[in-house]
């Protein structure tokens, strides 16, 4: 007779792979993962961690022989003394909890094909969502995980690792506090519009939807009652529920309970120590630095204290973009502060990584002199402000970025398909106008570059709020484009100079500015102005009874220059005003 393994796993998903890594680590030499496909959710892990893996394995009997449980298969059997049902299944009538098209292109638990090169939104923020993404990265394809409601602690220990690599490799995009609010069609492609203002809406080739799963019964497997009285036959607590008459764990922690509860004699491996108990370990720090991130700085060029020019450099993965798209930097809680504000439970922060995203700027000028042509750097530039903490907001963020200098590492996300762009500027004899505050002003910087280097002759005027002059990072270069080009104006305009008239953006709109100080008019029929920055600037409308715009009490542009006849482009509604929101 064989001998038994010490634990056969049903299913290879990410929990039961979890566990049988678990069980393999605590020293259990026979650990087999029966998969009834082709394939694993997670195909790395097996190799990596030294599993057997039995596919096209059906079970039809879960049973009992002596002091072992019998495991049957539509080919053959299999003896062990412990038994993980980790199979999930799909809950029927299970719909999106959004509104969603339908179409080729809307997807749920399917991978489109083909999948290599094209953008992906995967929707959900439980393991199975993971599974699609790893699948969907493994296959070449751009994914977007808008995982909002995530809780990482709940993902099985091999998601989550795997979900760190994608991030760290820039084969993937996380969004852990985003979920789309709606999905919708544009130009025959899905469109997702997100419930938050750091996250614009975003258009994507496919969207797949992670549907709900729950455990199976042990009438699935054909668990007879002898077998489940044992002991030793458990089930894999899953996503949305468990069933009430099946035994369980919670997924991330069932390895180590079922290895302990059949297997006292095993060595469980020691927990990871909690962060606060890691803090002061020598080279934790370092450590941390080497698992999440991916990208060195290579310049840090203070304009002053709070405002820098950087330059990142990713280890893997394309730099390319479209001029105004935007990418995420992130640092470490455990890396210091520039000030003593400190953000709340930041023991249970400190291992993790606070991210941001920013537009993406632009060196206008090569070494040469030259317009610099972006679309072959290795590199990216961004423009930022040190934020301050304010009794309601601890920045996480630029306060540790304001202790970094070149040669330090950073966290650099993938490239997400931003829609604040130059598509919508066709003719190069139109009017375009740049309109921002601050550092709103990076994505104009490369659409200025973008318009020049291809030839644009029409006018086009940058014009940026800023408090005082030396809050102008890129005075000087948009200086030497002026001189360069007859067709670009650039209006700076400080507001809080002694010797200059305090003007804000909407006032050099509603005064008709530009066509006094370079004769550019602003028609409808021929301009598009680009809005990025300060969101009461901006003046987004919400929609009132019968469709018809509320405006924000503060007037901004938008509803300024509605008023002449602009529209808004928005959710499929093409118009000539395209805005960038900076929180």
């Amino acid at each position: 007779m064989a001998e038994a393994h010490d634990l056969i796993v049903i299913g290879g998903n990410a929990g039961g792979l979890s566990a049988a890594v678990f069980a393999r680590r605590s020293g259990l030499e026979r650990v087999t993962v029966l998969e009834r496909g082709a394939t694993l959710a997670l195909p790395g892990v097996a190799g990596e961690h030294g599993l057997d893996i039995s596919y096209g394995e059906t079970v039809t009997s879960v049973d009992v022989d002596g002091d072992d449980l019998v495991v049957a298969t539509r080919r053959q059997s299999y003896r062990s003394r412990a038994v993980l049902v980790a199979l999930r299944t799909s809950i029927e009538g299970w719909q999106p909890p959004i509104p969603i098209a339908s179409g080729e292109r809307i997807h749920v638990d399917e991978i489109p094909t083909p999948a290599n090169d094209v953008d992906v939104l995967v929707v959900g923020y439980t393991d199975h969502a993971v599974e699609l993404t790893v699948r969907l990265a493994d296959l070449g394809a751009g994914v977007v995980l808008a995982a909002g409601g995530m809780n990482p602690r709940l993902l099985s220990p091999v998601g989550a690792q795997l979900l760190n690599e994608l991030e760290r490799e820039r084969r993937a995009t996380l969004l852990y506090s985003s979920r789309p609010q709606q999905i919708a069609e544009v130009d025959g492609f899905p469109m997702a519009y997100f419930n938050d203002r750091r996250t614009p809406d975003l258009q994507f080739d496919h969207v797949v939807c992670s549907s709900g799963r729950r455990a199976v019964s042990p009438e699935h497997v054909g668990a007879t009652d002898a077998a489940l009285a044992t002991g030793r036959v458990w089930f894999l607590g899953t996503d949305d529920e468990t069933p009430s008459n099946a035994p369980s764990a919670p997924g991330a922690s069932i390895g180590q309970e079922l290895v302990g509860a059949v297997f006292p004699a095993a060595v469980l491996p020691a927990p990871e120590p909690s962060a606060w108990s890691r803090h002061e370990v020598p080279g934790v720090v370092e450590e941390l630095r080497t698992r999440n991130y991916n990208a060195t700085i290579t310049a840090f060029e203070p304009t002053h204290s709070d405002l820098w020019v950087l330059r990142v450099r990713p280890d893997h993965g394309s730099v390319s973009h479209l001029p105004g798209q935007y990418a995420s930097l992130g640092l470490g809680y455990w890396e210091e502060r520039v000030d003593d504000a400190m953000e709340a439970n930041i023991d249970e922060r400190w291992e993790k990584l606070v991210r941001r995203s920013y537009s993406i700027s632009h060196r206008i000028f090569d070494e040469h002199g030259y317009l610099a042509d972006e679309s072959a750097a290795d590199e990216l530039e961004f423009y930022i402000v040190l934020v301050p903490p304010t009794p309601d907001n601890v920045p996480g963020l630029t306060p540790r970025l304001a202790l970094k200098k070149p040669g330090d590492r950073i966290y650099l996300g993938p490239k997400v398909a931003g829609r604040y762009t130059l598509a919508p500027v066709t003719d190069p004899a139109d009017t375009v106008i740049f309109l921002s505050t601050g550092t709103g002003e990076a994505p104009q910087n490369a659409m200025v570059t973008e318009l020049l280097r291809k030839g644009h002759h029409g006018p086009i005027v940058s014009a940026v709020s800023v408090r005082q002059w030396v809050d102008l990072g890129y005075l000087d270069k948009h200086r030497r484009l002026e001189q360069r080009y007859s067709n670009y104006h650039y209006f700076p305009q400080p507001t809080r100079e002694p010797d200059i008239p305090k003007r804000y953006i909407q006032d050099l709109i509603r005064d008709d500015v530009f066509a006094a100080e370079f004769g550019v008019k602003l028609d409808p029929s021929d301009t598009h102005v680009f809005l990025c920055g300060n969101p009461s600037m901006i003046g987004l409308p919400e929609e009132g009874e019968g469709d018809e715009p509320v405006y924000p009490e503060t007037v901004g542009v938008v509803q300024i220059l509605a008023e002449r006849g602009f529209t808004l482009d928005q959710r499929g509604r093409r118009g000539n005003i395209h805005y960038e929101e900076y929180w």
